[in-house]
């Protein structure tokens, strides 16, 4: 009787345990973000876009020319040696099979082709615009240094420098001349020039005398407070470039530099205030004979 209630009992105990449930845990190596394979993509990729808004910059600020010039600096098409295959590609021969490459003595020419080819005649693939635009730049430069006395002495005086602004374009030198509140260049709204005027086309003239440029004239001037009928804003400022490229020949500036007269009305305005005396100006311009 008491081993069967004991036997009845350790069954009971039995069917009350609980399962034992054993959890495997997995490690996984790394750092659990891929393993930083995403960092160097990523950084790539960014690399990858700067070089592309690098490119785009430098397509839309420089010219063609300067593209050109960019272009050849990458293939260069001067022989590394005196002794090379002849050829304008990457191997510097016709193939890339050393027994049909042809050599040259830095001439051009080779047994089976002595005729005269562009090495031969001298041309080395250089261009002289860019050597004779730098020269011109220069040019530049020293007449800026002489108007604006960035080079110690000055052909302006201080009240004239007032009237004076100068820049570089693609164009050419670009020299300004302007209104002030208190110191007009014509007399009134008329093409008449004041004595200012006169002093700053002398002083134009002794500075165009160090280059043979091409010059062009351009007048502007400032818009008219009410809206008239008749007016004459572009009269006005085609007499008044007129009238400087005339100042101009007669204190020894030959006509045949001056490639164009143009008067732009009140449609280039220099100040916010259309109506603002600055609007009134004149442009004077060294063309580029290199571009």
């Amino acid at each position: 009787m008491n081993l069967g209630e004991k036997k009845v009992v350790d069954m009971g105990s039995q069917a009350n345990a609980a399962p034992v449930i054993i959890k495997r845990k997995k490690v996984v190596g790394g750092d659990g973000h891929h393993g930083g394979a995403w960092k160097v993509a990523y950084a790539d990729f960014v690399t990858a876009m700067m070089a592309f808004f690098l490119l785009m910059w430098l397509l839309n600020a420089t010219t063609e020319k300067q593209r050109k010039g960019i272009a050849d600096y990458f293939s260069p098409t001067i022989a590394v040696s005196r002794i090379s295959g002849g050829g304008e590609g990457a191997f510097g021969g016709d193939t890339v099979f050393s027994e049909n490459t042809l050599p040259q003595m830095g001439n051009g020419a080779t047994n089976i082709r002595p005729t005269e080819s562009r090495q031969g005649r001298g041309e080395s693939g250089v261009s002289e615009d860019g050597a004779e635009k730098a020269r011109e730049e220069e040019a530049f430069k020293q007449m800026e240094e002489a108007l604006m006395a960035r080079g110690g002495e000055s052909m302006a005086t201080v009240e004239r420098m007032r009237h004076i602004v100068t820049r570089v374009t693609d164009e050419g030198l670009v020299i300004e001349l302007f209104d002030l509140e208190e110191a007009s260049l014509f007399v009134g709204d008329t093409q008449e020039p004041t004595a200012l005027l006169e002093e700053l086309a002398q002083m134009l003239v002794n500075v165009f005398r160090l280059v043979a440029n091409p010059i062009a004239v351009e007048g502007h001037v400032r818009s008219q407070p009410l809206v008239l009928a008749n007016n004459p804003v572009w009269q006005l400022s085609a007499d008044r470039a007129d009238q400087m490229r005339l100042l101009l020949e007669q204190q020894g500036v030959s006509n045949k530099r001056v490639r164009r007269v143009t008067g732009h009305a009140d449609r280039e305005h220099e100040s916010r205030n259309p109506m603002s005396v600055r609007n009134n100006r004149l442009e004077v311009i060294l063309l580029r004979t290199v571009r």
